[in-house]
């Protein structure tokens, strides 16, 4: 496996040309990666979750539009096919916010053309590594005057890494900044069912970062917190809604569930930009309902009864009163003692 420092890990990069894009079905075996210069690919690779995680599918969104520009101007298409091509993009997954708000972020700067474009879709990349960064600080503050004064034993589910962002990470930046305080014992990483991105891909960040950690079957993690093997657990979000109500990865509302029951902070970590406050509460949150392929078959042979139909939702809903603190740039938020999403100021 070739071996990348942590901070060197770019999910999302413009190429001048297109997109160059990590191929995240193919971790950990290889770091390889995805020349995008057309909207057909890029909308293929976020459904194929090549590309994924909210933060990262905004990046990818915003420079998306910039791609359907260059394709306009290359096939010659008109106003009303370009648009066509755009609202392909923001489409191409319902769930998480961050999509959408990266290409209508863009939007107004389609009449000033490509370089306008480019420009601001920059501007929010390197506004989500800064962003991050301060989640990471913000987040490892709250969980410190919290927890145990030892290194902690922390839970993680899905990836909300630097994979997931356009760098460093939410959910992963708040353990790698505890990590640099020397304040992590182990991390529990949740292997994500169907598609592993626990396994896959936050170990894989855990590793490259030399934070420890330990892969765990997603049924296990209830018990694991409920056994007192786990001091808090830190998830991101593909969605927040304006009560609080959190979608992410789903099997991540057991995760809170079990930590309520146990006594211990469920931290939720993501960028202001994937708090919706136009959507009431998790109740209005679209889930997207995956392929059943996901979960009939494994490497591509068929591992249930021939004929068998399947449920494959991709996220599930955390109810606010779960949530112990919502972790943004601008601070944090206590949740479940009654504060609604706003816009922070840090504590």
């Amino acid at each position: 496996m070739l071996r990348v420092m942590a901070h060197d890990v770019r999910a999302v990069e413009w190429t001048g040309q297109g997109l160059r894009l990590i191929d995240q079905t193919v971790l950990p075996h290889r770091l390889e990666h995805l020349d995008v210069r057309d909207v057909d690919t890029l909308v293929a690779a976020i459904r194929n979750l090549a590309v994924r995680g909210a933060p990262a599918l905004g990046v990818a969104g915003a420079f998306g539009v910039a791609i359907a520009i260059r394709q306009a101007e290359r096939e010659h298409w008109d106003d009303a096919a370009r648009d066509a091509a755009i609202g392909r993009i923001r489409n191409a997954r319902p769930t998480a916010v961050n999509l959408a708000a990266g290409v209508d972020r863009v939007l107004p700067l389609v009449p000033k053309g490509l370089d306008a474009v480019v420009a601001e879709a920059q501007a929010l990349l390197d506004e989500d590594v800064h962003g991050n960064r301060a989640i990471g600080r913000h987040g490892a503050d709250w969980i410190l005057a919290r927890t145990p004064d030892r290194p902690l034993r922390i839970l993680t589910h899905c990836n909300a890494g630097a994979l997931a962002t356009a760098g460093w990470g939410t959910a992963l930046g708040v353990v790698r900044e505890l990590h640099a305080r020397a304040r992590v014992e182990v991390v529990y990483a949740d292997e994500t069912r169907p598609l592993l991105q626990g396994a896959r891909l936050t170990a894989w960040e855990l590793d490259q970062a030399g934070i420890p950690y330990l892969i765990q079957a997603d049924g296990a993690a209830p018990a694991t917190i409920l056994r007192g093997l786990v001091d808090v657990a830190v998830v991101g979000a593909d969605r927040i809604a304006a009560n609080g109500d959190t979608a992410n990865k789903v099997g991540t509302v057991s995760v809170a569930l079990a930590c309520a029951e146990a006594g211990i902070p469920f931290v939720v970590a993501a960028p202001w930009s994937t708090v919706d406050l136009n959507t009431a509460s998790g109740g209005d949150i679209p889930i997207e309902e995956r392929a059943p392929e996901e979960i009939l078959a494994w490497n591509g042979a068929h591992a249930a009864p021939e004929g068998a139909r399947a449920y494959n939702p991709a996220f599930d809903v955390t109810p606010a009163k779960l949530v112990s603190a919502l972790v943004t740039e601008t601070g944090v938020l206590e949740v479940s003692s009654g504060e609604t999403p706003r816009r922070a100021s840090s504590r």
